[in-house]
C-alpha cells in the first residue's frame, strides 16, 4: 500500500495524534518502575519487533544506501535516543501534562534556529509565532506553575526543553538531507540503531533492568512500544504521502492538547490556568508560524 485515500489518511492521522498524546502519560507511569534508559530501550525493542512485521508485510525492508546513513544516524541519535531519554527522565519530576507542552515547543526552536543557521528565512509569521510560543514557555515556567525551589522539578523542565531542542536539530538536518530511500524504508534502521545505543547505555549505566514486573507494566510497555512508537511512526509515514505537510504540521499541534486531557483522565493531573494559557499560546504560535509562512510563500509563488 503506497498511499491512502484522503478519508483514510485523516483517520490514521487522528490515531497518530491520539497515540502520541496518550504516550506521555504512559511513559510517566513506566518511569516509576524503571530508569529512563531502560524505559526507552525496552520500548525501542518492542517497536523494532513491531516495525519488522509491519515493514516486512508491506515489502519495505531494504538495505539503506550509503548516502542515507547520516540521516539514519541523525534520527536514531537526536530523536529516538536523546529526545526519548531526556523526556523519560524529565517526566519523572514533572506532570505529564506540563512535560508534553514543553516537549512540543520543538517547532518554535526550529523557527528560531533554522534562519540563524542559514537553513531558512525568518518571516514575520515565524517571528510572531515564535514570540507567542516563547511567551507561553515563560507562562508555564513561572513560579506559580513550576516550583523553582525544587531542584528536581527545575531539572525535569530543563531536560524536556533540551529534548525539544534536540528534536529541532534533527528536523533541521532532515530538511537539508537529500533522501535516497524513503523515510518509511529507513525507519527500521533508525529504530535498530537507537535500540542498540539505548541498550548499551542502559547496561553500562544501570546494569540489568530491575523491576517488579506485572501485567499492568507489561501492557504499558506494549502500548508505548507498539501503539505509541511502531504504529505511530509507520502511520505518520503513510499519512505524509497522502495529505499535505501543512495539514500534518497544524494537526500535530493537537498532540499536547490530547496529552493534557489524557493526563487529567489517566493520572488525575489538574489543568491549572498557567497550563491552559501556556498550551494555548504555544499551539497558537506554532499554528501562526506554520500557516502564515506557507501563505506568504504561496503568495510569493503566485506573484512570480
Amino acid at each position: 500500500m503506497n498511499s491512502l485515500s484522503p478519508r483514510a489518511a485523516v483517520g490514521l492521522f487522528l490515531i497518530v495524534v491520539l497515540a502520541w498524546g496518550v504516550n506521555w502519560s504512559v511513559t510517566k507511569q513506566i518511569v516509576q518502575f524503571l530508569p529512563p534508559l531502560w524505559t526507552s530501550a525496552i520500548r525501542s525493542w518492542i517497536a523494532l519487533a513491531g516495525l519488522f512485521v509491519i515493514l516486512g508485510l508491506s515489502k519495505n525492508l531494504v538495505i539503506p544506501e550509503r548516502r542515507d546513513i547520516p540521516v539514519v544516524l541523525s534520527v536514531a541519535l537526536l530523536h529516538m535516543t536523546i529526545f526519548s531519554v531526556l523526556v523519560a527522565a524529565g517526566v519523572r519530576f514533572l506532570p505529564a501534562s506540563k512535560a508534553i507542552v514543553l516537549g512540543y515547543t520543538t517547532p518554535l526552536w526550529v523557527a528560531i534556529a533554522a534562519p540563524l543557521l542559514g537553513k531558512d528565512t525568518l518571516t514575520s509569521p515565524k517571528l510572531g509565532g515564535a514570540l507567542l510560543g516563547l511567551i507561553g514557555l515563560f507562562v508555564i515556567l513561572n513560579p506559580a506553575s513550576i516550583d523553582w525551589t525544587n531542584a528536581n522539578v527545575v531539572l525535569g523542565a530543563g531536560m524536556v526543553i533540551l529534548a525539544a531542542i534536540s528534536w529541532a536539530a534533527n528536523i533541521i538536518y532532515i530538511r537539508a538531507h537529500r533522501w535516497i530511500g524513503s523515510p518509511l524504508q529507513l525507519l527500521i534502521w533508525q529504530v535498530l540503531v537507537a535500540t542498540v545505543v539505548l541498550t548499551g547505555l542502559a547496561v553500562v549505566t544501570d546494569g540489568l533492568p530491575q523491576a517488579e514486573w506485572s501485567w499492568s507494566l507489561a501492557l504499558l510497555f506494549l502500548y508505548s512500544g507498539l501503539i505509541g512508537t511502531a504504529l505511530a511512526y509507520w502511520a505518520m509515514s503513510m499519512v505524509n504521502k497522502s495529505i499535505s505537510a501543512l495539514t500534518t504540521s497544524l494537526g500535530t499541534t493537537g498532540t499536547p492538547l490530547i496529552g493534557i486531557a489524557s493526563a487529567a483522565i489517566l493520572l488525575g493531573e489538574p489543568i491549572d490556568m498557567s497550563l491552559a494559557v501556556a498550551a494555548g499560546l504555544i499551539v497558537t504560535g506554532i499554528g501562526l508560524a506554520t500557516l502564515g509562512d506557507r501563505l506568504l510563500r504561496g503568495q510569493a509563488t503566485a506573484s512570480g
